[in-house]
């Protein structure tokens, strides 16, 4: 049976549970602490924020009001992808310290390669000085483990004979019919743990028909197949619901897809393309 307390190891040593429960949209205030509570209530030791998603605030306010043990708890936040110098690094870092309200973080992630607002650019150079920042938050002891989000094979082979510390994560969007094979084998040769994050693609892919077909034939919703899929392709897996019952389906996933239906899932391409028209948001 898989739980929301499940974990797995980071190179460090580091348990992380398998379950993260994700945040990106989720209101500032009121929807947000709701949310990352009832996760928290629910049984959710992993909760995931960042501080592109002007969360962080209700998302600390939720894990000190919880009432549970820091210790059992991992919280992960992220650099903002427009920091891109040491002083940048440094002065978000502080906001987020400042906004959380929490002594450490347990995950500290470069948000992405280049800024949002210019994606593909080269900022190979920017990524090395920015890690060094990344690796003196780590010595400080206010952050326990560092990684990336968004880097493709590409951007950690340039990275990552900089580091004197490798990440240990590397969070990315991937869900099924999107090929991340790349990125993911990247991962595996350097024993950095991949998150997945967008696991329905942004609810997308939700009512995709044959993926709803394979889900019913588990007596289980197309949320939680597509959980399942990528805890088996050795994901963390970070999904995201406001609704109670579906926060707690999310963590449900007390079966095994077989080997026949992975290939089919495997094999399939542009699923949220084929569902997007219906318009179908999981919450």
């Amino acid at each position: 049976m898989t739980t929301a307390s499940d974990t797995t190891r980071l190179a460090n040593g580091t348990p992380i549970p398998r379950i993260g429960f994700g945040t990106w949209l989720l209101k500032e205030g009121e929807e947000c602490y709701r949310a990352v509570s009832d996760a928290l209530d629910l049984g959710y030791r992993h909760i995931d924020t960042a501080r592109a998603y002007h969360n962080e605030a209700s998302v600390g306010r939720a894990v000190r009001d919880a009432g549970i043990p820091r210790e059992q708890l991992f919280v992960t936040s992220k650099l903002p992808a427009e920091a891109k110098s040491h002083e940048a690094a440094v002065a978000e870092f502080e906001i987020t310290m400042d906004q959380i309200g929490l002594d450490y973080l347990d995950l500290y992630l470069v948000h992405a390669p280049w800024p949002w607002d210019e994606m593909g650019k080269d900022c190979r150079e920017e990524n090395r000085i920015v890690w060094k920042a990344m690796e003196e938050f780590l010595a400080s002891g206010r952050v326990r483990a560092i990684g990336v989000s968004n880097f493709t094979r590409s951007d950690l082979d340039s990275l990552l004979p900089a580091c004197t510390t490798l990440p240990v994560v590397d969070q990315i969007q991937w869900y099924v019919g999107l090929d991340a094979s790349d990125t993911v084998a990247a991962c595996a040769e350097h024993d950095i743990v991949v998150e997945a994050y967008s696991p329905f693609a942004h609810g997308r892919i939700v009512n995709h028909p044959e993926i709803g077909d394979i889900a019913a034939g588990y007596g289980v919703s197309a949320p939680q197949l597509c959980i399942r899929y990528l805890l088996q392709k050795g994901a963390v897996v970070l999904p995201k619901a406001t609704s109670r019952d579906h926060i707690r389906q999310n963590a449900d996933l007390d079966f095994e897809i077989s080997a026949a239906d992975l290939a089919t899932l495997d094999a399939m391409r542009d699923t949220e393309k084929h569902a997007e028209a219906m318009e179908f948001r999981w919450s």
